[in-house]
Order: structure tokens, then C-alpha cells, then sequence
């Protein structure tokens, strides 16, 4: 059995006990999340977050990028957030491979170099400043007072806010 099969499996299971939410697409408190991909982050339980309270957004690392660009866009314009909080945290994955290096090994398996950004980092706070800034100067996304950075502890759940 796969690791998919063994979701669907729990999904079938789950089915008699969620029977879906009719509730609105816009998010009760206005609020977008951007976060890592990393599993150790439980967005929903760090916040004690219910459903349908946030948008929550994840890539690899947590950074804004061109596509959390158009999400945050589409949430602000669209769906009526007016808050972004932007999460990193401690450990990440990309604090631990270089851009070039990535690229190049990318380059070496599929004979194709990426023309993406990697957003590699060493300094998980200098990441959050530079995610926090792309929002604040996009022009896309209208409502930029209110986005503030944070990087999250994973070794002992501390959350600090980045200046």
C-alpha cells in the first residue's frame, strides 16, 4: 500500500465524520499565513486556528515568491484579507543548500538548468525581512500595513518577530 493509498484510505474512514464546509471562501479574520512546507509546522495549532479563520500558503522555505505573489493577490483582491504574516523558521531545508549548488545538481540530472530562484538562505531572519519587503513593494497586492515576519522554533515552538 502506498503512502497515498493510505490517505484515501483515512479519508474514506473520516468521510461519515466531515461532511464538508458550506461556509464562505473568504477567511474570518482576514488574515493570510505564509508559511514553509516543512510538516513540522502545524499552522492550525500554533495559532489555535479553526477552519475557515485564515488563508494558509506553503512552499519550500516560506518565501514569497512570484507565485505566493498571485496567491496573496487573489486573497487580498478577491477574498478580503487585509493581514499577512509571513513564517519561517529554524532548521529549513533551503537554509541548507545553496542556490547555485541546487541548480547545478538539477542541471547534472535532467541535462535542464532551472530558471527559478531556488531562495536558498543561511540567515533564516534576513529571509523573513526579504519575504516581508516583497510583499510591502508588490505592487499586486493592495493591503501592505499590516504584513509582519516571524521566525518559528522548531526546536521549542518559541515564535519571534523580525524587525
Amino acid at each position: 500500500m502506498t503512502a497515498i493509498d493510505i490517505l484515501l484510505k483515512r479519508n474514506a474512514e473520516l468521510g461519515a465524520l466531515i461532511h464538508g464546509d458550506h461556509s464562505s471562501p473568504r477567511p474570518t479574520l482576514h488574515v493570510a499565513i505564509l508559511t514553509c512546507m516543512d510538516a513540522r509546522i502545524q499552522v492550525f495549532e500554533m495559532f489555535g486556528l479553526e477552519h475557515g479563520e485564515v488563508h494558509v500558503l506553503r512552499n519550500a522555505g516560506g518565501v514569497v515568491t512570484d507565485d505566493m505573489l498571485r496567491s496573496l493577490a487573489l486573497s487580498q483582491r478577491k477574498l478580503g484579507t487585509r493581514e499577512v504574516l509571513v513564517v519561517q523558521h529554524t532548521d529549513c531545508g533551503l537554509s541548507m543548500v545553496t542556490e547555485d549548488g541546487f541548480k547545478d545538481e538539477l542541471e547534472r540530472d535532467t541535462g535542464l538548468r532551472p530558471t527559478w530562484a531556488v531562495e536558498a538562505f543561511r540567515d533564516v531572519a534576513d529571509s523573513v525581512r526579504g519575504s516581508v519587503n516583497r510583499v510591502r513593494h508588490s505592487p499586486y497586492v493592495p493591503h501592505t500595513d499590516s504584513v509582519r515576519g516571524f521566525v518559528y522554533d522548531v526546536s521549542n515552538g518559541d515564535l519571534r518577530e523580525v524587525d
